[in-house]
């Protein structure tokens, strides 16, 4: 017998376009991974590592080099103190982390608030650990909770928020009253935050980013997760940073231990190492991005589209309704990279209850080719469903 809540689930919505643009030959500007290989300093760093470095079993928590680097760099970055022996420890990924969050956290019955859209592994995962997600809607353009909203989803069951900020997919940095506001209903209601904070180094013009850790009453009450390779643009590296208080850190240590036990330790190392010798990476990283959003917006916008505003990630938004298209987001997603061969992905898939449907992401952490002939073939999908009748989403 199967586990009934990981055998229902459907294909994820990235495998099923980007299986297709591989299939069919498509540009991919669906799943959110750069062209561009990452510094190769760092890579080089990496394979020297392997091939010279330890290759063993590395502590669990993680190598204390990076958990230092880890501390230092949020330190000098977003102003946080954590203690690196007690309050960082290093997962296989960013995903991990969030299970390792919901799986040590969460007792049966426990209710979880979860913002729509979402990153897809929260929903199942909270439910294999007994938990009952609670959906709170934001919507486009300005994706904003209200007082109103979380005053309707926080109860006496409340036990945890997950925020995820920078949003993928909407591409919004919450300003700070938003964070203030969430803050205050976290400390009223004795709930622990899952910070998804991802993306945090990836944020444009003036756009900053705050950590929810650092507002007041939070730094006991708030799980922070990063994720190296989001920071280098080395998304396969999976090595994550998992951040809380020591009452809280002893508790995701334990499930950590029991679920990968640890990460590949060379690339431990090479991350301390990028971390702790940046250069101007984390100038020039985001400068460059975007300038690729810059590209693929004008682009976008000169063929008629409409284009939401994109402060962080790799990720824009392109609004169907208001580029004229009758079309769901699935069907025309399904029509660019069926016919005009050009993936991306439908925001519908980052939602449970009552989806947005005529919103379309896209990521333009590629090459300006790239993003020249994607632009090409969004307009001929576009063109392609006007001619014919929309049909209910999928």
């Amino acid at each position: 017998m199967a586990n009934a809540i990981f055998s229902s689930l459907p294909t994820t919505i990235f495998e099923e376009m980007s299986g297709l643009a591989r299939t069919l030959g498509a540009i991919n500007l669906g799943q959110g991974f750069p062209d561009d290989p990452g510094p190769e300093r760092l890579r080089a760093k990496a394979a020297d590592l392997v091939l010279n470095g330890y290759n063993q079993y590395p502590p669990m928590a993680g190598l204390p080099e990076l958990r230092q680097a880890v501390a230092a760099h949020y330190a000098r970055t977003q102003g946080l103190d954590f203690d690196w022996a007690d309050e960082i420890t290093i997962t296989s990924g960013a995903t991990e982390a969030l299970a390792v969050s919901f799986l040590g956290l969460l007792n049966a019955g426990d209710e979880v608030i979860v913002f729509q859209p979402y990153y897809d592994s929260y929903l199942p995962v909270i439910r294999r650990a007994g938990g009952v997600p609670k959906l709170v809607s934001l919507s486009p353009p300005h994706w904003r909770f209200t007082r109103e909203m979380l005053a309707a989803a926080f109860t006496e069951r409340t036990r945890a928020v997950v925020l995820n900020n920078p949003i993928n997919p909407a591409g919004v940095v919450l300003p700070d009253e938003d964070l203030a506001l969430l803050a205050e209903f976290c400390v009223k209601h004795d709930a622990v935050a899952v910070c998804d904070e991802v993306w945090e180094q990836v944020v444009f013009g003036e756009a900053r980013h705050r950590p929810l850790i650092a507002w007041p009453g939070m730094r006991e009450r708030t799980v922070k997760i990063g994720s190296a390779g989001k920071m280098f643009g080395l998304t396969g590296w999976k090595v994550g940073f998992l951040c809380a208080a020591p009452a809280l850190a002893r508790s995701l240590m334990r499930t950590h231990q029991f679920m990968t036990f640890t990460t590949a330790p060379n690339l431990q190392a090479a991350v301390a190492w990028g971390l702790e010798n940046p250069g101007d990476w984390f100038e020039t990283m985001p400068r460059r991005l975007q300038a690729s959003r810059d590209r693929l917006a004008d682009g976008l916008r000169r063929e008629g589209f409409s284009v939401l505003v994109s402060e962080g990630t790799y990720f824009l938004n392109v609004d169907l309704a208001g580029s004229g298209v009758a079309a769901g987001d699935r069907d025309f997603c399904l029509t660019a990279v069926k016919e005009a061969g050009v993936a991306a992905i439908p925001v519908s898939a980052f939602y449970e209850q009552d989806p947005v449907t005529s919103i379309v992401r896209l990521c333009f952490s590629k090459a300006d080719a790239t993003l020249d002939e994607g632009v090409t073939r969004l307009a001929r999908a576009r063109d392609l469903t006007r001619r014919r009748p929309a049909t209910s989403p999928a």
